[in-house]
């Protein structure tokens, strides 16, 4: 699934390609991509038609389109194969075409939602009174992701102590931190030298500080690459394939030497996914399965 630099390279396309230009019709061919959007296809469409895409924004894996001269914004979630994809007028349908947004300019060129799984979606939602961003109100729970400015670092590492949790638990949750998922955690927690059963309640503000830096870094990192991609299913608003997995030092590199220590990198069933570590770097807590034979 996307995660944060996967979904800001998108956000950055939109930004550049749809922002300020006025919808003219949307055409749903399938009715599971706008399944959030409480009045369907039709509702769907007949609200966004006639209104100005405005900035394209971000918080952690969502993003969304503000509308001008509307209370709404369009939230879009890519689930697991989603794409938002600028494309030429007339140019042939992809095979998983969910979503088409024509606009009532001439630069030639549609938005289009694909989606293989149909997971992912696009619905419209009020936005939170106030909020400058134009916040979708069903997402104002999620928490400010690391790379935004507004983020709390002091706080986070409160809340991460409060939670008494297991440290990659809490950094997937999107209430709590958000834009860090499976990949990036592990490669995060490998840069720190933290395993990934580590209890909440044992960091020290000097140890969040730095898994915080780290975090940002690898983040910073994959923006540079255009993302991690490990097949073509995520790809930017042109269609491009992001690069970051040549340089992941974790993620996906089961019995591949550590680059730190040469000790092979171990991978370990977790909540329906994998974490990836290196059991000699990155020590396990007292009772932990995953420790180095005696």
């Amino acid at each position: 699934m996307p995660e944060l630099p996967e979904v800001e390279v998108v956000r950055r396309g939109l930004e550049r390609w749809v922002c300020g230009r006025p919808v003219k019709t949307v055409e749903v061919m399938h009715p599971r991509a706008v399944r959030r959007h409480l009045t369907g296809p039709d509702g769907f469409a007949k609200a966004l038609a006639g209104h100005r895409i405005g900035p394209a924004r971000r918080r952690g894996k969502y993003l969304w389109l503000p509308l001008d001269d509307s209370p709404c914004s369009v939230l879009a979630h890519l689930g697991m194969s989603g794409q938002l994809l600028v494309q030429p007028e007339g140019a042939p349908d992809e095979k998983h075409l969910r979503v088409r947004i024509r606009f009532a300019d001439t630069e030639g060129t549609e938005l289009r939602f694909v989606d293989q799984r149909t997971f992912g979606g696009l619905s419209l939602h009020d936005r939170v009174p106030g909020d400058p961003d134009g916040l979708p109100d069903v997402i104002a729970h999620i928490a400010r992701d690391p790379l935004d400015p507004a983020f709390d670092d002091a706080a986070f590492h409160t809340a991460l102590r409060r939670r008494r949790t297991t440290l990659k638990r809490a950094l997937l949750d999107q209430s709590l931190i958000s834009g860090v998922g499976n990949i990036y955690a592990d490669e995060a927690l490998w840069r720190s030298r933290l395993h990934y059963e580590r209890p909440t309640a044992s960091l020290t503000r000097p140890q969040t500080g730095e898994l915080l830096g780290h975090i940002r870094d690898v983040m910073n990192d994959a923006l540079a690459a255009g993302g991690t991609s490990f097949d073509s299913l995520y790809v930017n608003v042109n269609g491009e394939s992001g690069y970051f997995d040549r340089s992941l030092d974790a993620y996906g590199r089961e019995d591949e030497p550590c680059r730190r220590c040469g000790t092979p990198i171990r991978r370990r069933s977790w909540m329906n996914r994998s974490s990836y570590f290196c059991p000699r770097c990155q020590r396990p807590p007292r009772g932990a399965p995953s420790r180095l034979p005696s």
